[in-house]
């Protein structure tokens, strides 16, 4: 009877510990068999790939969890216009993230190039780096394809490092992402660019997708996913204060451009190499009293909905993926250039015995309590209708029906995307009805066609 009842305690305690630890309730993990799919340039319609998009499953005991993912989004990537010839392609990794991160109180250890955190779909992210710096030896750039080597290798701190973000723009996808022989990822605030509100690429034109969620105004941030720190990461509004209180605001970097001209053992600062073309142009500010502007690894201490204060009273280290006043990307993105706590996930090649695994399929989130909210845009419509929600866990089914009742058109918005778009260049103008649905509920919204 004992032994009975101390299993029973402790079932009990791992249940409520999962349903309650957003580092294991928060994966988007694929309950649908919903594959990647890409585009090649030239060619506007997605190819459909053999290989399982998102997290394929969750697992955890007291100390850690361990994601299982491809690194493959259910949103469209590619295509990659600056010449990069590599797709998105399966990575197949586990990631071991700590359940209990903590504060590194020694000298902060430094962001690297590659992956330093892990978005909630599985897609890794990366710092603000390109692997291309200037070399003092040569006074050209160094590292990186076309160029030579850079001294000491490609991990030594050089002065001036380019910053991936201007530098790379035309080759990032719809989604501000791309691969790095074939590891797919975002260096910055995974939002398309055709929903910034001042658009500054132009690929989503031929080329739409979605990302990995929408920025909103009006609403806290969904939590993205985690750093290596185990800390998580947010998008790029949140609450003013930092115990969960206040306007919704945008989280602010407290980085600033310098206003020099010249870089000591570096290029001027011209046309090329302008001021924010390396990492170093930037310098830190900060901004006591004001909770909106993140410190210097671009975090804070606060609440959210995923981190309540009944929950977490001292409240928990968060990043946020900051934006400017148009929604464009700034310095330092997402994390960095260091960690705030200690880095300690890493990659394994098994998951160890004991472990518990989390089923999404537990967990109480039902179309209608969650907050559901969608846009439809533009209405009236002329050629298309774009109907954005919230990220959703299932697949939703999309119906254009007319006065009568007949359902003229239908999409889908899958598992771990936001966005579908119904082409209404051949429905007559009149008032017709959007029924968004799953398996449980539907909602229904009114539209009107005007060509």
């Amino acid at each position: 009877m004992g032994k009975k009842l101390t299993f029973l305690l402790l079932a009990i305690s791992c249940t409520s510990f999962a349903q309650t630890n957003p580092a294991i309730t928060s994966w988007l993990q694929n309950t649908t068999g919903i594959t990647g799919r890409h585009y090649i340039t030239g060619n506007p319609t997605p190819i459909t790939d053999a290989v399982l998009a998102n997290v394929q499953s969750v697992k955890y005991d007291a100390n850690w969890v361990y994601v299982a993912a491809t690194g493959i989004p259910a949103y469209i990537t590619g295509p990659f216009q600056d010449g990069n010839p590599s797709l998105a392609t399966a990575q197949n990794k586990i990631f071991k993230i700590s359940l209990n991160p903590t504060q590194n109180t020694g000298t902060p250890t430094a962001t690297t190039g590659g992956n330093i955190g892990i978005f909630k779909n599985g897609v890794a992210l990366f710092d603000y780096r390109d692997g291309v710096a200037w070399s003092a030896t040569t006074n050209a750039l160094c590292g990186g394809p076309g160029n030579p080597p850079c001294a000491g290798g490609p991990t030594a701190t050089q002065a001036w490092n380019r910053d991936a973000i201007p530098a790379e723009k035309a080759g990032f996808d719809c989604a501000k992402a791309h691969p790095a022989m074939g590891n797919y990822h975002h260096h910055q605030n995974p939002s398309a660019f055709n929903l910034d509100l001042t658009v500054i690429s132009n690929v989503c034109d031929t080329y739409p997708s979605d990302g990995l969620y929408v920025i909103n105004p009006s609403q806290h941030a969904p939590l993205l996913g985690f750093a290596y720190d185990g800390f998580p990461i947010y998008g790029a509004y949140a609450y003013t204060n930092i115990d969960g209180t206040g306007d919704i605001t945008r989280m602010k970097s407290s980085y600033q451009l310098r206003t020099n001209t010249t870089r000591t053992n570096g290029p001027a600062v011209n046309a090329t190499y302008f001021n924010g073309y390396f990492r170093e142009d930037y310098e830190y500010v900060a901004h006591p009293g004001d909770p909106t502007y993140l410190d210097e690894h671009n975090g804070r201490i606060c609440n959210t909905p995923e981190y309540p204060v009944s929950l977490y009273p001292n409240g928990i280290y968060c990043y946020f993926a900051t934006v400017d006043a148009n929604h464009n990307s700034a310095y330092p993105y997402v994390v960095g250039p260091t960690f705030y706590g200690n880095k300690t996930a890493t990659t394994v090649t098994t998951v160890p015995a004991g472990t518990t695994t989390y089923n999404p399929a537990l967990a109480t989130n039902s179309f209608e309590n969650a907050g559901f909210k969608v846009i439809i845009a533009p209405n009236p419509a002329q050629e298309f209708i774009a109907i954005q929600t919230p990220m959703v866990d299932n697949d939703l089914n999309i119906e254009l029906i007319d006065e009568l009742g007949k359902i003229v058109k239908t999409g889908k918005i899958l598992q771990g995307s936001t966005l579908s778009i119904i082409e209404t260049d051949t429905v007559y103008n009149g008032l017709y009805f959007v029924r968004i649905s799953d398996q449980k509920d539907s909602k229904i919204f009114k539209v009107v066609i005007d060509k």
